[in-house]
């Protein structure tokens, strides 16, 4: 048995205005996703527990069947994990995240989340003027180091040497960026202990930014500039059970994400990258597409995640998430499916899994909690009644209230008997 995981990160939305009352969804040309949709079960499930975040770095865990009220510790310990970094008992990791932050008259208000999407090079440029801004501003500070990303996505580690405690606690507290987008910042900076150290790096890194060669730049050029830090995030190593030892199937990922590839890892999972994958809307849909058959062709289980749709809903566009959503099945969805239909008449059977992991409201340009359509078709699996992938139509199938159990139903051999359960 074959199986193939697609996470349109974001793809769940409220109805659209802009198109004539439709969610992206259901507004999306998609007729690979309407076929399977046909032969499968569509329902509704929810990755996002009441007490946690509704951010991916919780929603995600949930759909690879790790439930976050147990395994969740915080976002950057998983990017961490993505770019192998070991981290010991004592240390912690916190997102950095270069922002553009101005005074809108009534306060600072967060412009861009993304520092107009400043690139890997002229992020890593920034990252090392800020290290040494902290050296010089923070001398008492040991064990503590930035450690560039990709684009405005980055890492604040604390190494211990055994010997120093760190400045951090369990009930730190801290508001992602993007959940503040044109809004004042004021109540947003961390709470709990270690706060106060975090609030002074950000503040200081506005005059450790202000003046770089490479905002200069960028300022020349009409560009966005990265006018702050914004620490969020922050957590300990988690503890994961292998995905192999709790389901008996080893997987591989593909994805442009530190916080997936981080998840992978943590998961006994092995990572593809594939060039041209960048994790926004100009990402190569079809390079996901063959690498996915590349990789089925040696491996039980393939999950592709695409950021695309989540990027579009954070920029208010319900548009492009639309085209996302058409890319993903023309380039992604068609020719996987095509590839896995052809290997079942040689005798491999398949089953494939869509879901988004939480709802990117282009209203408010954030994350929401609540539920999500998913998809199940392949070997073995009845079809409902519902005939289209969208949220209405899921709406009249099957509920599955923990989110963290639905990839589990991929490997029974009955499907669906309890699926609501």
């Amino acid at each position: 048995m074959k199986y193939f995981v697609l996470i349109p990160d974001g793809a769940a939305d409220e109805q659209q205005e802009s198109l004539g009352g439709q969610t992206p969804l259901a507004a999306a040309s998609t007729p690979m996703l309407e076929r399977l949709a046909k032969r499968g079960t569509v329902g509704l499930t929810n990755h996002v527990p009441d007490s946690l975040p509704p951010g991916s770095e919780v929603a995600c865990m949930s759909l690879l069947g790790y439930n976050p009220l147990q395994y969740f510790t915080g976002r950057a310990p998983l990017e961490a994990a993505a770019k192998s970094i070991s981290l010991g008992p004592l240390d912690w990791a916190v997102r950095c995240n270069l922002v553009s932050i101005e005074d809108s008259g009534d306060g600072p208000t967060m412009v861009d989340f993304t520092a107009d999407h400043i690139t890997t090079e002229e992020a890593t440029a920034l990252l090392e003027s800020v290290q040494q801004g902290l050296q010089s501003d923070f001398p008492s500070l040991k064990g503590w180091s930035f450690v560039p990303g990709v684009s405005y996505r980055n890492l604040l580690l604390y190494q211990t040497d055994g010997e120093r405690q760190c400045e951090l606690g369990e009930d730190l507290r801290t508001t992602a960026p993007h959940d503040r987008i044109n809004q004042q910042i004021a109540d947003s900076f961390p709470r709990g202990t270690g706060s106060k150290l975090l609030t002074d790096i950000m503040a200081r890194s506005e005059a450790w930014l202000k003046n770089h060669p490479v905002n200069e730049v960028r300022k020349s050029k009409g560009l966005g500039l990265a006018t702050h830090i914004w620490l969020w995030g922050a957590g300990q190593r988690p503890a994961f059970k292998s995905f192999q030892s709790l389901h008996g199937v080893d997987g591989v990922m593909i994805t442009a994400v530190d916080l997936l590839r981080g998840l992978a890892q943590l998961a006994g999972w092995r990572c593809r990258e594939v060039e041209g994958a960048t994790g926004y809307l100009d990402t190569d849909y079809a390079a996901k597409g063959r690498a996915a058959i590349e990789e089925l062709k040696s491996s039980d289980l393939v999950c592709v995640h695409v950021e695309a749709p989540d990027e579009a809903g954070h920029e208010g566009n319900a548009a492009a998430k639309v085209k996302a959503l058409e890319e993903i099945d023309e380039k992604i969805v068609a020719p996987v499916i095509n590839y896995l239909e052809s290997a079942a008449a040689d005798g491999e059977p398949y089953r494939i899994l869509v879901c988004p992991d939480h709802p990117t409201f282009c209203s408010t340009q954030m994350h929401s909690r609540g539920q999500v359509p998913f998809l199940i078709a392949g070997d073995g699996i009845k079809a409902s009644s519902v005939t289209s992938y969208n949220e209405g139509a899921a709406s009249a199938g099957p509920t599955v209230p923990t989110g963290s159990s639905l990839i589990g139903h991929l490997f029974q051999e009955a499907f669906g008997d309890d699926l609501g359960e």
